[in-house]
């Protein structure tokens, strides 16, 4: 799933958000060649039903796998440690923020990455760690605003982590239009590595 390169709306759609609202289901998205593997791995060996997300532009990735490692699902990784910002991302978006978290450093701000990899159930107990921290959240994903993953972490971190927050949530996401084919049309309506350093910055 997720935006291709010119493959307009027929083949651009985040899947996610269509099935995030069915119980029982586990949602995992991968975003390295590592963690490609070992998610996939336990997938297989896992009782419950898991769908597993792969992004189409991720595909071309290269790098080394642990053999015989299998990932827990459930669990987010912290990419890169940071004290003034959280950032949580999945997916293809995470090369997206670390992108911007490279632009923030030259300005002085150190922002936290957490890949979220488990879309449902999120890792509260990674992401209210990181929270409890920074005290500023920000969501970055390729999702639409509407109805997306980010619109349902957004709720769960007002509800439980309120009095944590120093600043609401802040989400970016994908606009609630179908995807363009035209390339200029198309990167405009998804979240770029610039809009992350405004929006952390404002």
């Amino acid at each position: 799933g997720g935006v291709g390169r010119q493959l307009g709306a027929e083949h651009s759609q985040r899947l996610e958000s269509y099935f995030q609202a069915i119980p029982g289901v586990q949602l995992v998205a991968c975003s390295t060649v590592a963690n490609s593997k070992a998610l996939l791995k336990s997938a297989i060996r896992s009782d419950n039903p898991v769908i597993f997300f792969e992004h189409v532009l991720l595909y071309n990735l290269k790098g080394e796998t642990i053999e015989g490692y299998c990932q827990p699902l459930e669990r987010a990784e912290l990419v890169k440690e940071g004290k003034d910002v959280t950032i949580l991302t999945y997916s293809r978006m995470r090369y997206t923020a670390l992108q911007a978290v490279q632009e923030l450093e030259k300005k002085g701000i150190s922002a936290e990455v957490i890949d979220l990899i488990s879309l449902k159930p999120f890792d509260m107990e990674t992401i209210s760690k990181s929270i409890k921290k920074t005290r500023k959240v920000v969501i970055v994903e390729e999702c639409m605003k509407t109805g997306g993953i980010g619109a349902s972490l957004s709720a769960v971190i007002s509800e439980s982590l309120f009095d944590e927050l120093d600043h609401e949530v802040v989400r970016l996401s994908s606009q609630d239009v179908p995807t363009a084919y035209a390339y200029e049309l198309e990167a405009s309506t998804i979240v770029q590595s610039q809009n992350v350093v405004q929006r952390v910055e404002g």
